[in-house]
């Protein structure tokens, strides 16, 4: 009678102690107090609103996300004009959730030729990613590796270069770059691809076209979300859509001016040029004046 079952614990095993879910002794804990929902709802998965890698802000963001109607705004400028944490925190919300399935970002082309960038959310992972559901049930899928990250930045696009190299002309290319970010903020340039993209602006310049209109080329329909190599755009642009010369123009000839006839002074015989309606030379003109 006084055999053990050498298998069996001493004691009962405890929940780990980082474990969010487990029960509190003595009574502490959650408690729920639960009513029906019958309009105005939306379902969501314990796998998102207990995931162990999403941060609380990526979790809520989800979940206004699965609860808009399709077709409403849910790019960053919505979101952050929406909730208080601002572009940085949300685009950092946004990039988790695409990290681990919960949201994908497609770009599309309309019928006029701009492309858009539409936001998907997901309401279970999609395919290579991992649920990390509390008590669900949640198959685990099997994690697809990151790629490897990049040490280095490719080079940036040529730029067109001018026929002219004049100092006035490179700093007024100069100016206007340096100009951008006051009107994107995302549009901070470096002093080294600054000086990548002077002589693209100064080609542009060069050829009759204002200055506020290559601004506008430049800035004009830019993407919705966060720009990693502005002056990767900004060179493509100056490239891509660089306008043809101004068509060539002749100068006019220069009129010569009217040779006048010679002819003597009715006043002293003298012989002056002027016009056939002047009958006198002009130091006789004087005398009859003073006269």
């Amino acid at each position: 009678m006084d055999t053990r079952n050498p298998s069996a614990p001493p004691r009962a095993q405890s929940a780990p102690a980082d474990s969010a879910s487990r029960t509190r002794p003595h009574g502490g804990g959650i408690t729920h107090d639960n009513t029906r929902h019958t309009t105005r709802f939306v379902v969501i998965g314990n796998h998102l609103v207990q995931h162990k890698e999403l941060s609380l802000l990526a979790i809520g963001l989800s979940c206004h996300l699965q609860s808009l109607p399709t077709g409403a705004g849910a790019d960053i400028k919505s979101l952050a004009a929406r909730f208080p944490e601002g572009p940085t925190r949300i685009a950092a919300a946004l990039r988790e959730l695409e990290a681990h399935g919960y949201l994908r970002r497609e770009r599309h082309r309309t019928e006029t030729g701009r492309i858009v960038t539409r936001t998907v959310s997901c309401n279970q992972p999609t395919a290579g990613r991992r649920c990390e559901p509390a008590h669900t049930g949640c198959p685990p899928a099997k994690r697809t590796p990151p790629p490897p990250r990049r040490t280095g930045h490719k080079a940036l696009p040529a730029v067109p270069q001018p026929g002219s190299k004049a100092p006035a002309l490179l700093q007024t290319a100069l100016d206007l770059l340096a100009d951008l970010r006051r009107r994107d903020a995302r549009l901070l340039l470096s002093a080294t691809d600054t000086a990548h993209l002077v002589p693209g602006v100064a080609a542009w310049l060069e050829r009759d076209i204002a200055p506020s209109a290559v601004r506008h080329a430049l800035t004009a329909d830019l993407p919705d979300e966060p720009l990693h190599r502005p002056a990767a755009l900004l060179a493509h642009r100056l490239a891509d859509r660089l306008p043809p010369p101004p068509p060539f123009r002749t100068p006019s000839a220069a009129v010569p001016p009217p040779r006048l006839s010679l002819q003597n002074c009715d006043g002293c015989d003298r012989g002056f040029r002027a016009p056939e309606s002047e009958d006198r030379c002009r130091d006789c003109r004087a005398v009859a004046a003073a006269a």
